[in-house]
């Protein structure tokens, strides 16, 4: 079979047995099923590090990629009176701005470059300046540089000016700690197909739910209606509109997995590994990354393009394509790039096979010389 392990931010590389537990049909008003949605959510809720039974929190599934979860998120919580403040430094921040622009959500941003964190005591001047801002929304691993910013620095300082907090955690949730009452998140939004290693096809957010409890009419649309949702759930289990049956039976298999694996620690630490051995091993080539150590995610590494004019992208894609690889292209404003994932069943077997790719990739271009120009 012709599948290239999949080196980038997601869909992802799966496990056998994640793709097996798609082949059974679920009826979605059956118990089963209905007992298979809550048995996720309820697991998705003690990754952020909530108890189920407290009902601090509720995990509300919706159908769709990550981002359905996050304009579902924005629509249901920022009230048609309230302002998000959208801290960028990537393009899933950006965005978040589209979001707002075609629900007509009032907002405002705060950016920096990619390359840089986010500023906690730039967020703060920023809020201590604009009372008329009730809510604040940032990306804690920003895919398009790789780079994880500060977000309980960034946490504190929402808490400490008394706004809410919406947290896009797509590409960290599963593998970098998320303690959602410690950092007083009202929303954490990611989906199945990134570190819980599932399939595309479900986003989620877990949400304080004194913060749904109020968010009753907000939303603008019937399907991303995420406290109608949650009714919905507390009713009787069920989902108000057609679920995405095969890729729940999925993703609650990867998450069995995940378990196996020792949970969040375990499986970050396997992406590190992953991350360490790839970072080195394309220095070792002459490649250079964007990101210095400290401020890099073990989710995904940008490195700068070689300046070498042979060095065409399409073709260094086509050409560890054939070598059963597939990366991603670079989504960096500023510079030329391209970029190699570190998530996925993957491990340090597949990086070194991968780096051991790309070297001979170099020779098949004739490229000597793989630093930036």
């Amino acid at each position: 079979m012709d599948e290239p392990l999949l080196l980038t931010p997601g869909p992802l590389t799966t496990s056998m047995s994640v793709k097996q537990a798609m082949l059974r049909d679920w009826g979605s008003r059956d118990v089963d099923f209905i007992e298979l949605t809550r048995g996720i959510c309820d697991d998705l809720l003690r990754m952020a590090g909530v108890d189920p039974k407290e009902n601090k929190y509720a995990c509300v599934p919706v159908q769709g990629s990550g981002t359905f979860a996050i304009e579902a998120a924005i629509n249901t919580l920022v009230p048609p009176g309230g302002k998000l403040l959208v801290l960028i430094n990537g393009a899933y921040g950006r965005r978040i701005v589209q979001i707002c622009e075609y629900q007509g959500t009032a907002h405002d941003i705060l950016e920096w470059e990619e390359d840089q964190p986010l500023s906690p005591q730039q967020l703060g001047a920023k809020l201590a300046g604009d009372p008329s801002i009730t809510h604040v929304a940032a990306i804690h691993c920003e895919t398009t540089s790789g780079i994880l910013n500060p977000i309980a620095e960034i946490a504190e300082t929402v808490k400490h000016h008394g706004r809410i907090f919406i947290l896009d955690a797509m590409s960290s949730f599963g593998a970098i700690e998320i303690d959602a009452q410690a950092l007083a998140l009202a929303a954490i939004v990611a989906s199945a197909n990134k570190c819980i290693e599932g399939v595309p096809g479900v986003g989620f957010a877990i949400i304080e739910t004194g913060k749904l409890e109020m968010a009753q009419g907000n939303s603008s649309s019937l399907s991303l209606d995420l406290h109608a949702q949650w009714i919905a759930f507390k009713k009787n289990g069920q989902w108000r509109f057609t679920p995405p049956t095969h890729v729940l039976a999925a993703l609650a298999q990867a998450i069995e997995e995940h378990k196996a694996e020792g949970g969040v620690i375990g499986r970050g630490q396997r992406y590190t590994n992953n991350c360490d051995l790839l970072i080195a091993g394309m220095k070792k080539l002459g490649f250079v990354p964007l990101l210095d150590s400290e401020l890099q995610a073990p989710i995904i590494v940008t490195f700068k393009t070689p300046g070498d004019p042979k060095f065409n992208f399409d073709d260094f894609y086509n050409a560890l394509r054939r070598r059963g690889f597939a990366i991603y292209p670079g989504k960096l404003t500023r510079a030329d790039s391209f970029r190699i994932g570190c998530i996925g069943r993957i491990d340090g077997d597949d990086i070194t096979r991968a780096v051991n790719a790309v070297k001979e990739t170099l020779n098949e271009l004739g490229i000597e010389n793989p630093g930036p120009g």
